[in-house]
């Protein structure tokens, strides 16, 4: 069995309780405007341009079938992504890894031992293996069976996900999931399509069948003038309430991915004016926890 994947992050210290190692599958049916790993929303292999590297050698316009590839004044690839058809033949004539994969192709057996050379850390931390993305359900079997095995093999399994996924699909999941990263971007079914492309009915509806059938923490994407209202957060905090989950981390915005959507191609749409300081943060976490106890901020 196989699975594309585009990251495998080591001494995670975010996704899930302890020291983990988190691996990101590509595939996903939101299309978040403040998405942090825009190379995650395809699900296929993808070319990803990082200049910086590029040591003008020409050699990625030369294996271009397409045309698609030209060069800047300073000999540096340009790529015309409308042109582009994903060959990939660019990036396996790039020397330096200026034009890189995004997303490779991996066994399920090379998965594991990558997962299990982390295995003291875990151990001693209490930590395990995390899968995200994307949307890791978008590649639900591999995702099943790697955690299975991993269980089997005493290491705690956490799944990060959107929860757009089919519930038929995440029973199979569950009963190899130790915990549940659930994202909940917002509560207001029209504003939550707007900003990611799809409305929130599928996703609220399956947080709240998996109620008691598995530990949940809630995950926020705390982003200003967004969902940082207060009726959104005082109705995030009872919802949570409502599907027992353990708690609610509040992931504070921030545009340390932006630079990765030039890179492949993709228009970074979201405009946000950032409040001074911390008080915007600090006012959503007292708000959340006067309804709800257990809160955290990660920023």
């Amino acid at each position: 069995m196989k699975a594309v994947v585009f990251n495998i992050q080591r001494y995670s210290i975010h996704d899930g309780p302890g020291i983990r190692t988190t691996l990101f599958f590509k595939g996903c049916p939101l299309s978040c405007l403040w998405c942090s790993n825009p190379e995650g929303i395809s699900p296929d292999p993808q070319i990803i341009v990082r200049r910086s590297k590029c040591i003008r050698s020409r050699s990625c316009g030369e294996a271009c079938r397409k045309g698609a590839l030209r060069f800047t004044s300073e000999s540096k690839p340009d790529v015309s992504w409308t042109e582009c058809d994903q060959c990939l033949d660019c990036a396996a004539a790039c020397p330096s890894g200026a034009i890189g994969i995004a997303g490779k192709e991996m066994d399920i057996e090379e998965v594991i031992v990558s997962a299990l050379s982390d295995g003291a850390f875990y151990r001693n931390s209490g930590g395990g293996v995390t899968a995200s993305g994307g949307e890791p359900l978008h590649q639900w079997r591999f995702v099943k069976e790697l955690f299975e095995r991993l269980q089997a093999k005493g290491i705690h399994t956490t799944l990060d996900t959107s929860g757009y996924a089919a519930w038929e699909v995440i029973e199979e999941v569950l009963p190899h999931t130790n915990l549940v990263l659930y994202d909940l971007k917002h509560m207001d079914r029209l504003n939550h399509e707007r900003a990611t492309g799809r409305d929130n009915s599928l996703i609220l509806s399956n947080a709240m069948s998996m109620a008691g059938k598995v530990r949940i923490w809630f995950r926020v994407p705390l982003i200003p003038g967004f969902n940082d209202t207060v009726s959104n957060l005082e109705e995030t905090a009872k919802f949570a309430a409502f599907c027992k989950a353990d708690k609610i981390s509040l992931l504070v915005y921030h545009e340390l991915g932006k630079h990765k959507y030039g890179q492949i191609g993709r228009p970074f749409a979201l405009t946000v004016e950032k409040p001074e300081g911390d008080g915007w943060v600090r006012d959503a976490f007292e708000r959340i926890s006067r309804c709800r106890g257990d809160v955290e901020v990660n920023a």
